[in-house]
């Protein structure tokens, strides 16, 4: 009996691997946070494959990271007028992108320059 309670085991534990099928892509989840000098802070959640979140501008951000292979360093810069007004903000990614830890930080001189350097990531 107790070979026939193994071999049950077994087949059992084949069962689930085939049923449950493939892995899951690598999901990418990200909470991003814009902190002012005084503490104040604004944050969201971006989630890509698919897009998500309470990122204004879900899709937008998943694509700009996509672009630069989740590299925050490597986001395009674009062409956008700011005031030059000086209102530092620290801005901070957490989580994971397609699997691999993400913990960014970086400072920006406004929030529209904040969204202008992070090809929109931090433009929320």
């Amino acid at each position: 009996m107790p070979m026939f309670a193994a071999g049950s085991v077994a087949a059992c534990a084949i069962t689930m691997v085939c049923a449950t099928g493939p892995a899951p892509a690598s999901h990418s989840a990200l909470t991003l946070t814009l902190q002012t000098t005084d503490g104040a802070a604004r944050t969201v959640q971006l989630n890509c494959d698919p897009a998500s979140g309470t990122h204004p501008k879900a899709e937008e951000a998943c694509a700009a990271l996509s672009e630069a292979d989740g590299k925050f360093g490597s986001l395009v810069k674009t062409s956008v007028a700011c005031p030059m007004i000086y209102a530092p903000l620290e801005a901070t990614a957490r989580g994971h992108w397609q699997g691999s830890p993400v913990d960014y930080t970086t400072e920006y001189a406004n929030s529209c320059v904040a969204g202008a350097e992070s090809e929109g990531v931090f433009a929320f």
